[in-house]
C-alpha cells in the first residue's frame, strides 16, 4: 500500500488523466507498478519521466539523493516488467537498467534540463540508475483509462495541451541554447501528434463518417487541419534540427503549433464528442 501522499497522488492522476496539483503540478508524471522483490505484491508509485523520442521514456531512481535505492528501483530489478499509466493510456513495459556511456549521458541530458538531479548524485555515493521504460507491444487497441471513446479523446488531447505548455516554459527557461531533452521533448511531442491524427484519419473519422453522414463535412475539415498541423509539426522539426539550434526561432514555431493545434481540438471536441458520447448510450 502505497503511503499516504502518493496514494492521493494516485488517486488524483487516475481521476484526472494525468493532471494533479501540489507538489507534482505542471511536472511530467507516470505511475509505475513494479512487482515486490521480496513480497511479489504490486506497489504503484508515482514517478517523475523523460521522453527518450521513440518507444521508451526514462526515469530516473534518485530518492532525492538518498544513500539507498528506491523500493520501486529494486523491484524492477528484480522483476522487470512493471505496469505504466501515463494518465491516459495503460500498458505493460520492459525497465532495462541503462549502464556506462548510454546512462552516462541520459543522466547529462537530464541535469542539463534539470540541475537537481546533480544536487541528488552529489548527495549519495551511489551512481543514481537511470532506467529506460520500453512499452511491451499487444494485440488490439491500446488500453486507455477512460469510461468511454469520448472521455478517452478528451484525455488524449488534454495531455498534448499540457505536454505543449510544459515545452513553452522550457523554452522560456532555456536561455539561449537549446538543450537536448528540450529538443528530445518536441520530437516526441510531434511524433506523438502524427501518430495521433494518423490513427484518427485511417481509423476514428472513417467510423464515424460510416455512422454519422451528417459530420461528414466536419470531418473534411479535420482532415484539412491534420495537414496545416503536419506542416507546422515538420517546420518546428526542422528549426529543432539545426545546428545549432537557436530557441528565438524555435519558440515561435512552437507558439504557432500551439495555437493552431487548440483551436483544432476545441473544434473537434465540439463537433466529434457528442457523436461519440451518443454511441457509448444505450
Amino acid at each position: 500500500m502505497p503511503n499516504p501522499f502518493n496514494q492521493k497522488v494516485i488517486e488524483e492522476f487516475r481521476a484526472h488523466h494525468g493532471k494533479v496539483g501540489g507538489h507534482f503540478e505542471g511536472a511530467r508524471l507516470l505511475l509505475l507498478t513494479t512487482t515486490g522483490a521480496r513480497t511479489g505484491t504490486p506497489h504503484t508509485t508515482p514517478v517523475g519521466y523523460y521522453p527518450d523520442g521513440g518507444e521508451r521514456v526514462i526515469v530516473i531512481a534518485s530518492a532525492g539523493g538518498a544513500h539507498r535505492h528506491p523500493d520501486w528501483y529494486r523491484n524492477l530489478v528484480a522483476h522487470p516488467r512493471v505496469r505504466v499509466e501515463s494518465g491516459v493510456f495503460i500498458y505493460d513495459a520492459e525497465a532495462v537498467v541503462l549502464e556506462g556511456a548510454e546512462r552516462d549521458r541520459l543522466f547529462a541530458r537530464a541535469v542539463e534540463a534539470d540541475q537537481g538531479w546533480a544536487e541528488y548524485q552529489a548527495k549519495t555515493d551511489r551512481v543514481i540508475p537511470v532506467v529506460a521504460l520500453r512499452e511491451i507491444p499487444r494485440d488490439g487497441p491500446p488500453q486507455v483509462n477512460a469510461g468511454s471513446t469520448g472521455e478517452a479523446l478528451k484525455a488524449v488531447h488534454d495531455a498534448f495541451r499540457r505536454e505543449l505548455a510544459l515545452i513553452r516554459e522550457e523554452f522560456a527557461a532555456s536561455g539561449s541554447s537549446l538543450g537536448a531533452q528540450l529538443r528530445v521533448n518536441c520530437l516526441s511531442l510531434c511524433r506523438g501528434l502524427h501518430q495521433h491524427h494518423t490513427g484518427e484519419d485511417l481509423g476514428l473519422f472513417r467510423v464515424l463518417a460510416d455512422g454519422h453522414p451528417a459530420l461528414i463535412p466536419v470531418l473534411d475539415r479535420l482532415r484539412g487541419e491534420h495537414e496545416r498541423i503536419a506542416v507546422l509539426i515538420e517546420e518546428l522539426r526542422r528549426v529543432i534540427g539545426e545546428r545549432p539550434a537557436d530557441p528565438t526561432r524555435a519558440l515561435p514555431e512552437v507558439v504557432r503549433l500551439t495555437e493552431e493545434l487548440e483551436a483544432h481540438l476545441a473544434y473537434e471536441e465540439e463537433h466529434l464528442i457528442p457523436a461519440l458520447e451518443a454511441v457509448a448510450t444505450p
